[in-house]
């Protein structure tokens, strides 16, 4: 292909596999680097890689491998899908196969706990030299590698990265719009896990469409709400990486954080769902990080603090509801009336 791009996925979980098959479909040989020699063998043989998409045959432009090196030396852009807790460790130990001006773009929806740093201020500061931008969006890999209609949001303050980008991922059934707004989009793929959970947990206790309804958009109004107090635009959540997001992590039972909600409402301790679940559930993570960051922002956040006390303190999600219901009542719409008092609005 005339245009290839040489990219390089870090991470063989689910979305980085989706997002490998995206690149190579679109005609850009990848590399998708994994820490297991015998998973990317197996992948290699049998073009499948059977713990995530069993029945999905990769294309042959995706070359799985362990060399992380010759992964990033040899690539224009690279996608970093690693889980948040284990992404500075390994950004760090391979900083020196990066080269100043390289394009990397993340696509973890995770924060990390010292100093409450997000996955592109983790680039910033281990890959100084390189441009950064972040992905985010309501796209799930199983349905993206199905071809599903998709769209997502690539951030960065750099005009040429976000025009990579879309050339690198944009066909008929994804669709990749832009934004300045790195902050605002990279928190609204973090924080919406956390209500995903929320979600899973009000489906499994059969509570109503009006219910759940409401829970979705006051979480979108508490998310819009902790974000600004960071440094967001707040009309970032009225886009894709905001409400577009939430709403399909909150809907689907495709959804990881979902579904660990839904087993805790039927019973299950949060130990047992996780591993149930089998994959990284970065909602779990950040709930408690968010939790923490809004008591010493004195930000408002009930539904964070009320799934906190479901999962470590034993209270029931009717409790929950039952605290919104109960609160005072305010503004529906954050930042168009005046808050009468931090501590009333729902």
């Amino acid at each position: 292909m005339e245009n290839a791009i040489q990219t390089t996925v870090l991470g063989g979980g689910s979305f980085g596999t989706a997002m490998a098959q995206v690149l190579a479909e679109n005609g850009h040989p990848v590399r998708l680097w994994m820490r297991s020699a015998e998973q990317a063998e197996a992948i290699r043989h049998t073009r499948i890689n059977h713990q995530y998409f069993p029945e999905l045959e990769l294309d042959s432009l995706v070359e799985p491998t362990t060399d992380m090196g010759g992964a990033i030396e040899q690539a224009e852009l690279v996608f970093v899908a690693l889980p948040s807790k284990v992404f500075r460790d390994v950004i760090r130990n391979a900083a020196g196969h990066f080269r100043d001006q390289q394009m990397v773009v993340s696509l973890t929806k995770g924060i990390e706990r010292d100093g409450f740093r997000l996955m592109s201020q983790v680039l910033k500061e281990e890959l100084p030299g390189t441009r950064v931008g972040v992905l985010s969006g309501p796209n799930l890999a199983g349905e993206l590698v199905q071809h599903e209609i998709t769209a997502s949001v690539i951030a960065s303050e750099d005009r040429e990265l976000r025009e990579r980008v879309q050339q690198a991922l944009g066909n008929a059934y994804f669709r990749i719009y832009a934004n300045l707004d790195v902050y605002g989009v990279e928190l609204g793929g973090a924080l919406k896990n956390i209500y995903a959970v929320v979600s899973g947990l009000a489906d499994a206790r059969g509570m109503g469409e009006n219910t759940k309804s409401m829970l979705i958009t006051r979480s979108l109004a508490e998310m819009s709400r902790f974000a600004v107090s960071m440094g967001a635009n707040p009309m970032t959540f009225l886009g894709l990486a905001g409400v577009g997001d939430l709403i399909v992590t909150c809907s689907s039972s495709l959804s990881r954080n979902y579904r660990v909600g839904y087993a805790v409402g039927q019973g299950s301790t949060l130990d047992e769902a996780v591993t149930e679940l089998g994959q990284v559930a970065e909602g779990v993570r950040t709930l408690e990080l968010v939790h923490e960051k809004a008591i010493e922002l004195d930000v408002y956040m009930p539904l964070v603090r009320g799934l906190y006390q479901i999962l470590y303190r034993g209270a029931s999600i009717t409790d929950v509801v039952g605290a919104l219901m109960n609160a005072t009542q305010n503004s529906d719409v954050e930042f168009i009336l005046p808050r009468q008092g931090e501590g009333s609005a729902i």
